[in-house]
C-alpha cells in the first residue's frame, strides 16, 4: 500500500466548449413551417456540421445557438427577417424559355445563379411554361417563420484552415 502525504489531487471536470464564433458545431434539427409541415430534418441521417459565425446557417438560428453546449436541446423560432428574408413580390420575373440553355430540363424549385450588381445571385424557377419561365429572386422560404427543434451534438474549435476557408472540413463538412 502506498502512503500519500496530504490529499489526492483534484481532477478538473471535462468541459465542452460553448458554441461561439470560430467553433465547429454538429447538430440534429427538424425544420417545421408555421402550418406544421416538416420542411427539412437531419434526424435519421448525418447531422448538420457547420462553422459558427461564418454565415453557414440562417442568422436567427445561429444567434439562438450561441452559448449552447453539447447535449442541449432547444426550440428556436426564426422570423423571416432573421431567416430567408421577407417575400418581395417585385422579385419575380417572367423570362423567355430560350434564356435558358437549350435542352435544359426546368422544373419549379430549381436554383440557378446569375450575375448581379454585387456578384453571383441565386434565383429559383417558380413556374415553367412552353415559351416562358417565371423566376424569382425570393428564396423558397422567404416570408416564412421557421421553427427549428435542435439538439447540439458536438462543439469543437475550428482549425485555422476552416477559419480561412469559412466552412468545415472533414467528416460532415466540405472536402477539397
Amino acid at each position: 500500500m502506498l502512503a500519500f502525504g496530504g490529499s489526492l489531487p483534484t481532477v478538473p471536470p471535462v468541459t465542452h466548449p460553448a458554441i461561439a464564433d470560430g467553433t465547429v458545431v454538429s447538430i440534429h434539427y427538424t425544420l417545421t413551417l408555421e402550418d406544421g409541415t416538416v420542411a427539412d430534418s437531419s434526424v435519421g441521417s448525418e447531422p448538420l456540421t457547420y462553422l459558427h459565425g461564418a454565415a453557414n446557417i440562417v442568422p436567427g438560428l445561429e444567434r439562438q445557438l450561441t452559448g449552447r453546449k453539447p447535449g442541449e436541446k432547444l426550440e428556436a423560432d426564426v422570423t423571416p427577417a432573421e431567416g430567408y428574408g421577407e417575400f418581395d413580390p417585385e422579385g419575380e420575373q417572367v423570362v423567355p424559355r430560350k434564356a435558358f440553355p437549350k435542352g435544359q430540363k426546368l422544373q419549379p424549385g430549381m436554383m440557378f445563379h446569375t450575375e448581379g450588381p454585387q456578384g453571383p445571385q441565386p434565383l429559383w424557377v417558380k413556374e415553367v411554361g412552353e415559351a416562358e419561365v417565371t423566376i424569382t429572386y425570393n428564396h423558397p422560404m422567404a416570408g416564412r417563420t421557421l421553427r427549428f427543434a435542435v439538439e447540439v451534438l458536438e462543439v469543437r474549435k475550428a482549425t485555422r484552415e476552416e477559419m480561412e476557408h469559412g466552412h468545415v472540413h472533414g467528416p460532415g463538412g466540405h472536402h477539397h
